[in-house]
């Protein structure tokens, strides 16, 4: 990951929020290049200190899987503070990292065998920025008759 002069900052805010996380290692070079080893839930990562030469795009993006509306809420409650909500589960972080939160019953009602059920879940989830549970299911459980 390319940032300006944030990664150490950035490393020590994603480490903080995920469980099995740590920075392993700082790496510092001549012209203020440094480098941190860090990771997160398991995985690890780098980040750089390059200058701005280079920018962070949504083409990359962490997806992150939670359980419950309360995890969704609380992960991206600190993951948009400074940053932007977009769409369907997406922000910007204040370093300009993109992520997605994503609850793990999206999946079962995106892709579920009823088509109508999968449609329904899919048109409103294309409504939201943060993705809530409950309008998800209850819109899934909707017939087309209202």
């Amino acid at each position: 990951m390319w940032f300006d002069n944030q990664a150490e900052e950035a490393a020590r805010f994603y480490v903080s929020l995920f469980k099995n996380s740590k920075i392993l290692e700082t790496r510092r070079y001549k012209d203020n290049f440094t480098a941190v080893v860090f990771r997160l839930a398991g995985q690890e990562y780098i980040a750089f200190n390059g200058g701005p030469h280079e920018k962070l795009t949504p083409a990359f993006s962490f997806f992150v899987v939670v359980k419950t509306q309360r995890e969704v809420d609380a992960l991206w409650a600190k993951l948009v503070k400074g940053g932007k909500p977009i769409q369907c589960g997406w922000l910007t972080d204040r370093f300009g990292v993109c992520w997605q939160i994503i609850p793990s019953l999206l999946d079962e009602l995106l892709l579920g065998k009823d088509a109508a059920k999968a449609d329904r879940a899919w048109q409103a989830m294309m409504k939201m920025v943060k993705i809530d549970i409950k309008k998800l299911k209850d819109a899934a459980r909707q017939s087309r008759t209202r």
